[in-house]
């Protein structure tokens, strides 16, 4: 005799096999795959790939905390007991040639609380090569004299590497040293 208890709830269960859990380590690594291939194809870099990219790798690679509320003006954090710059904005430019002329970092936000801006440079394969950090008063005190460019917070990848700190290499990994204070 088959008893069913009409007071229960039917169980539901879901078929784990299916499905398919991704680290976002994992992730990124698709999506610079993809990112490559749809330049590659294309001729055009796919949009808005290559600051998730940088963000990830900046917080892996600097040893950054990711902040969940981006309207203060400043991406991540470093913890309390490293060296550097606390409050960073993170950029990133994709360099698909050895020229940087014509490169400029995304809008910088002057008109936010920050200490530092990050700059993530990827290769063609969305891979970092190099990190580079500058401090706020240093990136206010070589922003281009023109007002409007002020007013954006425009600069160029080479104005921008001539003022920062190379804090990470793909060569030689993180430099320690580079912020003593």
């Amino acid at each position: 005799m088959l008893l069913i208890k009409l007071k229960e709830k039917p169980q539901v269960y879901f078929n784990m096999s299916t499905t398919t859990i991704y680290s976002v380590d994992k992730l990124i690594e698709q999506a610079r795959q993809l990112a490559a291939d749809f330049k590659q194809m294309t001729g055009k870099p796919l949009p808005g790939v290559s600051n998730e990219i940088a963000e990830h790798d900046a917080v892996k690679l600097l040893d950054l905390e990711l902040c969940d509320d981006r309207s203060q003006g400043f991406d991540a954090r470093r913890a309390l007991t490293s060296v550097g710059p606390k409050r960073v904005q993170i950029k990133a430019r994709a360099i698909f040639n050895d020229n940087y002329r014509g490169q400029r970092l995304g809008q910088l936000k002057l008109d936010k609380e920050w200490d530092s801006v990050v700059l993530v440079l990827m290769n063609d394969r969305y891979q970092a090569f190099e990190i580079l950090e500058a401090r706020r008063e240093d990136i206010v005190d070589n922003i281009n004299d023109n007002s409007s460019r002020m007013k954006r917070g425009a600069m160029s990848v080479a104005k921008f590497r001539n003022i920062a700190t190379l804090v990470w290499t793909l060569e030689e990994g993180l430099d320690d040293t580079a912020w003593h204070d």
